[in-house]
């Protein structure tokens, strides 16, 4: 990538970052996935003290390496909500009782220039424990989830982030056909609970790393 294009993104993300902590938010902007991970796992963590993590469905956090790592961690209870050999039913009872957890870490569907998090979630786990539930929580996202505003975000789900999701999970929905939403009536369908995030209350409950880097879908 040319320097300047590089320079540009990160101008973007710092814009974003500021409004984000116009809104509660705490944000932090760094250059790779690497720095993110280094920021979380040597400094957030830390800072934060949590006895108990939890992790949102996310292709960012398993790319990057994040939680290989965190389930490294020592004396800290980890509620893998990643263990997909589990029954359907345990894995459901799983991610309730990670709505208790002292850290939740996970991706967000679409951060916009206004400073909000705009999500769409299939079992709702992601968007409640934004909304409310765990201690703290730390959202990491790349570059390509930028957006000007909540419609641009919402249409960046439909259009991108859920066809491709639903086609990496193997549902036979007709996004994975078409490639963007077709607010199907499909059993299997993956977008049922919207979430906007416009504000972090408490003040600095969520943290928000952006990395001037594509990372997820």
């Amino acid at each position: 990538m040319h320097p300047k294009l590089a320079e540009h993104y990160f101008a973007r993300l710092d814009q974003a970052a500021k409004a984000l902590r116009k809104n509660n938010f705490a944000a932090h902007v760094v250059e790779t996935a690497q720095d993110a991970k280094k920021l979380i796992l040597e400094t957030l963590i830390p800072e934060f003290k949590p006895q108990s993590i939890a992790l949102g469905g996310s292709m960012t956090i398993t790319e990057c390496g994040l939680y290989d790592d965190i389930k490294k961690l020592d004396s800290i209870s980890l509620f893998d909500t990643y263990n997909y050999s589990l029954p359907p039913a345990e894995m459901i009872e799983l991610r309730r009782q990670a709505l208790l957890c002292d850290l939740f870490i996970t991706s967000t569907n679409a951060v916009t220039e206004q400073g909000a998090l705009v999500n769409l979630d299939g079992t709702g786990n992601r968007v409640a424990s934004l909304a409310f539930g765990p201690k703290k929580v730390i959202v990491l996202a790349g570059r390509n989830k930028l957006c000007p505003d909540e419609f641009s975000a919402m249409e960046r789900i439909k259009d991108v982030a859920a066809p491709v999701n639903a086609a990496r999970l193997s549902k036979k929905t007709p996004c994975v056909a078409t490639h963007r939403c077709e607010d199907c009536p499909s059993p299997e369908r993956i977008c049922n609970s919207w979430g906007i995030t416009v504000k972090s209350a408490p003040k600095e409950r969520i943290t928000v790393v952006l990395v001037n880097e594509d990372m997820g879908f």
